[in-house]
């Protein structure tokens, strides 16, 4: 059975494998990833027992702007609801502020769609990156 938390005691050894099996450049910066995550407004995680199977996190001043960064589920459990749990626990959250925003790959868009998203009009989506999974 799959349960949710929004616990602060992640380790390293938990976070890593998740984003391993992705192939996020993030792995390359592990005490960075690991502070972002705990640092961030909001952290949503799924475990199967002890097992970290997926997490979320936001970003956000708590009065108009909240941003998705990081959504990920392991690939062995993906197509059950997780993603969209977390999502949805993000939404809640953070419901009534005047803008949500994330950065979608291509493959992740018509996820977001059937959580609520839409383009952004005519905005593009615009970084400094240090990585090169993109």
């Amino acid at each position: 059975m799959i349960t949710f938390s929004e616990r602060r005691d992640l380790e390293l050894e938990q976070i890593l494998p998740l984003y391993q099996a992705h192939n996020w450049s993030a792995t390359h910066k592990p005490e960075a990833l690991q502070q972002a995550l705990l640092n961030s407004h909001a952290l949503i995680s799924a475990w199967d027992g002890d097992q970290l199977v997926g997490l979320g996190n936001a970003i956000s001043d708590g009065f108009l702007v909240v941003y998705y960064p990081h959504l990920l589920v392991a690939p062995a459990y993906q197509g059950q609801g997780i993603g969209r749990q977390i999502m949805t626990r993000l939404q809640q959250r953070y419901a009534g502020l005047h803008m949500h925003m994330l950065v979608a790959d291509e493959g992740a868009i018509a996820f977001y769609e059937k959580c609520g998203f839409t383009r952004a009009g005519q905005t593009q989506s615009m970084w400094i990156y240090d990585g090169d999974e993109h």
